[in-house]
């Protein structure tokens, strides 16, 4: 399948004292984009569960070049990978619009019961709508090289 992608404003609070794009608030665009994937795009398709309860266990972030205010917005492909029964990892590639990547990231999210106070397992409609956004690996990276 493709990628989703969410275009998130950048806010002149956003920037700190050198210009650049704060690297809390570039996890916090992040989870803009998230939401609009596992919120409205769900929520869209009849899963509102998803936004009950969902909580990063885990971010990884990887700066490639700053990211300043002027850029107006910051587009965001995200994709799922590592599809398991309680958890998921999020792929992300941050641009600014028109430039090459600023960052790349990814989450380990986990469904969560806000009642019981405690993980859950993904519904059998969750994993489905999480399928549609795995992003099938090019055979070209895999094939060896040289004779």
């Amino acid at each position: 399948m493709s990628a989703f992608i969410a275009e998130v404003a950048l806010r002149w609070s956003d920037m700190d004292a050198f210009g650049h794009v704060n690297h809390a608030r570039t996890i916090t665009l992040l989870e803009e984009a998230r939401a609009g994937l596992l919120f409205t795009e769900a929520g869209h398709r009849g899963l509102e569960g998803m936004a009950e309860g969902m909580v990063v266990a885990r971010v990884v972030i990887d700066y490639h070049a700053p990211l300043v205010y002027e850029a107006g917005s910051l587009q965001v492909r995200m994709s799922v990978r590592d599809l398991r029964a309680a958890s998921f990892l999020i792929d992300y590639t941050a641009s600014a619009w028109g430039s090459a990547s600023v960052a790349t990231a990814e989450t380990l999210m986990v469904p969560y019961d806000l009642a019981a106070g405690r993980p859950r397992r993904l519904t059998a409609a969750e994993r489905d709508f999480l399928a549609e956004w795995q992003v099938a690996v090019e055979l070209a990276d895999k094939e060896p090289t040289g004779a």
